[in-house]
């Protein structure tokens, strides 16, 4: 299978956050464009996540610890850790999630 990325629908997830999902056997893809202020309350999942910044300056906490990312930072977040955040600026992300996050289908 093959797509392209300005062929997917996006789907805005929670206000401020616009994604485009990628959904294989055993992982998910979320390409985000974020609204500047949006934010991401407290949560934990599950899922093994990856998160990378592509565009912008994320403000994200991770285990009660705030760090700020910018274009090309990665941040591993392990299964059922609880973490939140806030574009400081308009953001792309991108986040790898496994397994599937069956409810972004």
């Amino acid at each position: 299978m093959s797509l392209n990325l300005e062929s997917i629908a996006s789907k805005e997830i929670m206000p401020g956050y616009h994604g485009k999902m990628v959904h294989a056997e055993t992982m998910s893809i979320a390409y985000w464009t974020v609204d500047k202020n949006a934010e991401v309350p407290e949560h934990s999942h599950m899922h093994e996540q990856v998160m990378h910044v592509l565009e912008g300056t994320f403000e994200f906490t991770l285990d009660g610890k705030t760090n700020i990312y910018n274009a090309g930072d990665i941040v591993i977040i392990g299964s059922n850790k609880k973490h939140s955040g806030k574009a400081l600026t308009p953001c792309k992300l991108m986040d790898v999630f496994c397994p599937v996050r069956e409810e972004y289908k």
